[in-house]
């Protein structure tokens, strides 16, 4: 049986110009894990961070921190001094970055002598000891977020809360802060909460995700779950499913289902009775593109297509093929060199009945419209175990 959580929502409802905003009827958090709140901009991921930090009144609903309703505002109070946010941007009092680290403990009543050794133990940990000395108003961005972390960890919180801490940073000073930061949580085993609309950060950082759509919990569970099992098609749209396609089951067995999308019939795994509506998903890096059909390949799904697109994508390239249905395929440059990549080239893309998701959709639901859920149990009432 899982240990009692740290922190658990019920029922939490929150109202902005009387519209509700958010709504989570069950949110658990385990001692010692990382949930990354997922979700486009105006999702609610922001408004959740903070009703959980106690930085906003709910409507309604009620909070527990290790098993105790935070029910008075002696509660509430209590509860914040034992944990902290991290914003965006940087919150630094205009002195010293070691007056920054300091400033905390002396508010919580630490000690002097106990101050010196953790303020130089966190400014370690994020590279930034030789930064102590150093006006904090005067710092990049970079030096700045690092000594909003050091601060953070510097009070040993609870429960750490970051609102898109890396947002306003380039992409080199991203991901080393990122590591740092992933590994500072590992080191201390702090417990966090994250919110992101960058999957990349989540993945990397979290135990759990949780995706937000209009103010709701849509889905939760671990990453690979998440990324490989979406349960609608906003949740796929979201986490880079850049094939999403309605289909029927014609046929199934032996753990084998054939979906028949737009005259052409993919193979997927699963067990999925006939006649019933899907999605089809695919993600891009699960289909590999060739000149010419394999006859060695293991792969059930072979479609003759014709590159219509290509578009970097970091260090690869996302082509986009029409196969009689668009598909998406990822490649890396060497492939695209190697193939002779370009629009209006020949290929034949291949996947795995494996690497098929399908999303099994309920009478009636809409398969065009983002919000519509397909199928499976409520995902507002799945707790973060």
């Amino acid at each position: 049986m899982s240990p009692d959580p740290i922190l658990e929502a019920r029922t939490l409802s929150v109202l902005r110009g009387g519209v509700q905003v958010l709504e989570v009827p069950l949110l658990a958090l385990q001692a010692g894990s990382v949930l990354a709140l997922i979700g486009p901009n105006g999702s609610g991921k922001t408004t959740l961070l903070k009703t959980l930090a106690c930085l906003q009144e709910p409507a309604a609903g009620s909070l527990l921190f290790r098993g105790r309703p935070l029910a008075s505002r002696a509660d509430r109070e209590a509860y914040r001094k034992q944990v902290t946010m991290v914003f965006q941007q940087p919150l630094l009092f205009d002195t010293t970055v070691a007056r920054n680290l300091e400033a905390g403990l002396k508010l919580r009543g630490i000690p002097a002598a106990s101050r010196l050794p953790r303020v130089l133990a966190e400014a370690r940990r994020f590279g930034i000891e030789h930064l102590l000395p150093r006006q904090a108003r005067k710092l990049s961005g970079g030096e700045a977020q690092r000594a909003s972390l050091a601060r953070a960890f510097v009070l040993q919180p609870e429960i750490l809360f970051l609102d898109e801490p890396f947002a306003a940073l380039d992409p080199p000073t991203r991901e080393a802060l990122m590591d740092d930061l992933g590994a500072a949580l590992r080191q201390t085993r702090t417990t966090a909460v994250l919110a992101t609309h960058d999957q990349m950060e989540a993945l990397q950082l979290a135990d759990r995700l949780s995706v937000l759509c209009q103010g709701r919990i849509v889905q939760s569970g671990t990453g690979p779950e998440v990324i490989n099992q979406p349960v609608n098609e906003f949740v796929a749209g979201f986490v880079g499913m850049e094939t999403v396609l309605p289909g029927r089951v014609t046929a199934s067995g032996n753990g084998l289902c054939r979906v028949a999308v737009t005259g052409l019939e993919v193979e997927a795994a699963g067990a999925i009775g006939p006649s019933e509506e899907v999605l089809v998903c695919v993600r891009p890096e699960h289909v590999t593109l060739a000149l010419h059909a394999a006859t060695d390949s293991s792969a059930r799904n072979r479609f003759p297509g014709t590159v219509t697109r290509i578009v970097p994508r970091g260090p690869f390239f996302k082509v986009e093929l029409d196969c009689g249905f668009r598909l998406a395929a990822l490649v890396t440059p060497r492939s695209v060199e190697e193939l002779a990549l370009a629009p209006g080239v020949a290929v034949v893309a291949s996947f795995k009945a494996t690497s098929v998701h399908l999303i099994h959709c309920s009478t009636g639901a809409s398969l065009s419209r983002p919000s519509a859920l397909c199928g499976g149990s409520d995902p507002l009432s799945v707790p973060f175990l």
